[in-house]
This record gives C-alpha cells, sequence and structure tokens, in this order.
C-alpha cells in the first residue's frame, strides 16, 4: 500500500553544521512540547541508548495521553539530515497508521539553513488511508509548533 507523504519547513539563522546537531541533540519533550489535535507533546524518551545518532538505534517515545511508539534510525548523513521509522504505535494512531518513515533534512542557504520535515505515513488497512489526509493536516500543525519551538532551541546563545 503506497504512503501519504507530508512536510514542513523553516528557515533558521544559523549554519548547516549547528543545524544538524542542535536538532539531532534535541531532547523531544522540548522539541515536541505541545499538543496540536491529536498529536499529543512527547513526554519522555525511554530504552534510548546512549551516544543517540547512529543507524539502527531505537527508542520508545512517550506521549502525554498515554500513548508510545518505537523510532528506529534508518539513516544518518551529518550534516545535511536522518531519517527514521516509527511503528509499534499504541494509542490514538494505532487504528490508522502501521508505520511512518520520518526525514529531516538540513540544507544551507547562504549564512542560514533550511530545515525540513516529512512523514510519509503508512495506513493499517484500506479503511484507515481514508483518514490520512486528516492525519496530514493535523501534522501539518503539529509540525509547524515543533518547528517554532526548534528556531528556540537553534537559536539560544
Amino acid at each position: 500500500m503506497s504512503g501519504y507523504r507530508v512536510e514542513a519547513s523553516r528557515l533558521f539563522p544559523v549554519e548547516q553544521v549547528r543545524a544538524f546537531d542542535g536538532l539531532m541533540g534535541a531532547r523531544l519533550p522540548d522539541l515536541f512540547s505541545r499538543r496540536y489535535a491529536a498529536f499529543p507533546p512527547v513526554q519522555e524518551v525511554v530504552d534510548e541508548p546512549p551516544g543517540w545518532g547512529s543507524v539502527g538505534q531505537n527508542r520508545v517515545i512517550m506521549l502525554a495521553d498515554g500513548g508510545s511508539l518505537r523510532e528506529t534510525l534508518t539513516s544518518v548523513d551529518r550534516p545535511r539530515g536522518f531519517a527514521y521509522q516509527l511503528d509499534d504505535f499504541h494509542g490514538r494512531l494505532r487504528p490508522f497508521l502501521r508505520s511512518v518513515e520520518g526525514a529531516w533534512s538540513v540544507a544551507a542557504e547562504g549564512t542560514s539553513s533550511r530545515v525540513t520535515w516529512a512523514w510519509t505515513m503508512y495506513p493499517t488497512g484500506s479503511p484507515a488511508r481514508l483518514t490520512l489526509n486528516v492525519i496530514g493536516r493535523m501534522w501539518s500543525g503539529y509540525a509547524e509548533r515543533s518547528l517554532e519551538r526548534l528556531g528556540t532551541i537553534l537559536t539560544r546563545t
């Protein structure tokens, strides 16, 4: 079954390596601290290996509404970006999403960096596919709030 892709991006006044390192090192509860529709804040991350940032590592993301999901790094290309897979959903999205392929990319634009976050969502089945447009719109609001938080994290002095 084909995926449904959504993406959001923002330009930040920091150079590419700083943007990548700040993004890769950001604490998820800081980056995803605000609810948007069906997307709750991240409460904590458990089972995270030391030195997060190597392909094959995984961690469990605990959500503020009691849900959880597993994240596995699938590629890391410093300072251009990284990709991951989300699966083992528990909570509101479980009936709709089998997995998500996520990616963060960081591109230099002059002395700034454009950070793009994308998700390709794979539904649990044909009926769930009908909800992906709605989930995608909710994700877009969540992404905008998260990119706003990322700007705060990246521009701290």
